[in-house]
Order: structure tokens, then sequence, then C-alpha cells
């Protein structure tokens, strides 16, 4: 039997969702059944899956102790087998805003696992003395947003639950703007404005497909540029995104005849062959946060945040992309 109270960090999470975190040894189908007989209570009295927990709830779960067992030693901390290589462009009590490099995963999945961004910033924390895992029941410092393994720049991760709800919540109202610069193949004939279209994702080759009008199960996306630079038939682009899908900005550019420089995916090796780019030429350079007065994190409004070290900036500026074969770049 195992009794616990609910902290500021656990507060909000539905019974379920709380439970798989915090205790992983215990099977969805034990978890599900001890809720049904009352073996788990909440305040002593029966519960739900769906009820959420308030801060200061005491949780008793009448099961075996191997339920509650914590991983072996080497399994407990293992953020800790990550680089300490971080940087970090903004950091508060809350918010943590890193820039990550190009070839760096977000998080583990099956190909990739131990040394993540994610992993990075857990470590930073932890010696830093603000992550303290034994502590917590349940949370975990955690990435609002993230960029493809071979796309840099900034990404934005929560030290505190409540960071964490906030932040995930503008990231929907669209109250923190992302923008990004990349480089293109050609010149626009408009300078600037608003790719529209509709998405159409193929989970088995891990592509996307833009199609000018609806189609079932596509999903509309908006793509805002603006023309920065043209030089030796590239465009160097500032891009928004007024919606976020998988891949959209490659995908976007490339279905009206300008794939990014580099981008192996979506453009041809034909027009990269003379670039030394193995990867596209995409970086998430720039965030600006819209937050009301009443919010835990309004001394953040209309600040914003950006990186100028740019792996592509000084190829394209020197006028070098397009002469001759480059080098095999380096990113980062």
């Amino acid at each position: 039997m195992k009794s616990l109270i609910i902290s500021e960090n656990d507060a909000g999470q539905r019974l379920d969702k709380f439970l798989t975190k915090a205790f992983p040894n215990m099977p969805k189908s034990m978890m599900y059944k001890a809720i049904r007989t009352k073996n788990i209570k909440l305040n002593r009295k029966r519960c739900e899956i769906s009820t959420r927990l308030c801060r200061g709830d005491q949780l008793d779960i009448y099961l075996n102790d191997d339920v509650f067992a914590p991983p072996p030693p080497g399994e407990r901390f293992p953020f800790l087998k990550a680089s300490r290589s971080l940087d970090v462009v903004y950091e508060d009590s809350q918010i943590l805003i890193a820039d990550k490099k190009p070839g760096l995963i977000v998080h583990s999945d099956d190909k990739s696992f131990g040394d993540t961004l994610i992993d990075r910033i857990q470590r930073h924390l932890y010696e830093a003395g603000e992550y303290d895992p034994a502590a917590e029941q349940s949370f975990a410092p955690a990435l609002v947003n993230r960029i493809d393994r071979n796309t840099g720049g900034l990404v934005l991760a929560a030290k505190t639950a409540e960071a964490l709800r906030l932040l995930n919540a503008k990231m929907k109202e669209r109250a923190i703007e992302k923008f990004y610069l990349c480089l293109i193949h050609g010149t626009l004939a408009r300078k600037e404005g608003i790719l529209e279209g509709y998405l159409e994702k193929d989970e088995d080759k891990n592509k996307v497909f833009v199609h000018s009008s609806p189609i079932p199960g596509g999903r509309t996306i908006r793509t805002k540029y603006r023309v920065l630079q043209e030089k030796n038939g590239f465009s160097l682009v500032e891009v928004e995104l007024l919606t976020g899908r998988t891949h959209q900005i490659r995908a976007h550019f490339a279905s009206i005849g300008h794939p990014l420089v580099g981008d192996g995916k979506y453009g041809t090796n034909t027009l990269n062959k003379n670039t030394g780019y193995r990867f596209q030429a995409l970086y998430s350079y720039k965030v600006v946060f819209h937050f009301s007065a009443e919010e835990s994190l309004s001394y953040l409004d209309r600040r914003s945040f950006s990186v100028d070290n740019i792996w592509f900036l000084q190829d394209f500026y020197e006028g070098r992309l397009g002469k001759s074969p480059l080098t095999e770049r380096k990113k980062g």
C-alpha cells in the first residue's frame, strides 16, 4: 500500500495519466481494475479514470509493493548519459529556450535513444539543482515544441507543470509566433504573401504532399513568407508558420516549384549538387511571445528571442552557392 499527496507539479492531470507516469511498473490493465475495485482511492473515496487531480489531494493505492519499486540504479536517471553540450538562448525559473543544432533529435525514438535535446536539458537542470527526479512523483521538464532532426533552431522547454500547461495552451492559441529562415531555389514573383494549401500525410513514407484544393483527410496549411534577399538564383526567405504541420515549409515551397536548398526529400539531387548541403537549409531562428497581464508568464509578453549564428547564411551572403560544388557543410 502507498499513500501520496498530489503536488503542484502533479495537479491538473487526469488520474490515469498521473499513475502511468508515476508508476511505470503498473500495467494499465491492473490500474483500470484497481480503480474499478476501489483499490485506488482519491481522498478516501472512489474515483474515476478521468478524475482531474488537485493540489493537496491524497491518493491511496492498495497494491503489491513491486508496483512501486524504483527502476534499477543505472536506469533511474538515464538523462545523465546525455552530452552536456547545450546552447541556452534564454533561461529563467519557469522556462528554457535552447538553440538545437541540426543533427540532434529532440526526443528518443526507435532509432535514437540516450542523447536527445530533452535529455541534455534535463541533465543541465539536474546538475544546476533545478530538477530532482527523486522529489517528483510524475513531472519532468518537457519540450513545448519540436523541430525535425536536421532542422536547427529554437525549442522551448518548461521547467514546471504550470509553465508547461500555459505554454502548450499558448501554442494552440498561436500566441507564440515562430519564425524561420530558409534558402530556396529560384526567385519568387511575389516577394511576400501567404501560401495556402491542403496537406496529405503518408505515414509509411514519412512524407507529405500539398494539394491546391481540399482532399479527404487533408489538413489546411498556411505559410506566411517574406523574401529578404536574392542572389545567384537563390532566395533567403523569412517564414512565419500560421499552421504547424509536418514538413510544412519544405513541402509547401517545393509544391510551388521552389524547394529548399539541400532538401533531398522534397527537392532533387540535380538542384542540390552544387551546394554541398546534405540537409535542408532551414532554421527556426526567432520566437515572439504574446501573453496577457494576468498570466504567470506575463513578464514574457512582447519579448522576442532569436539566433543569428545560422550555418547556411555566410555561404549565401558571400555568393558562394551555385558557383561550384561546396565542401560538405558542417551544421551548427
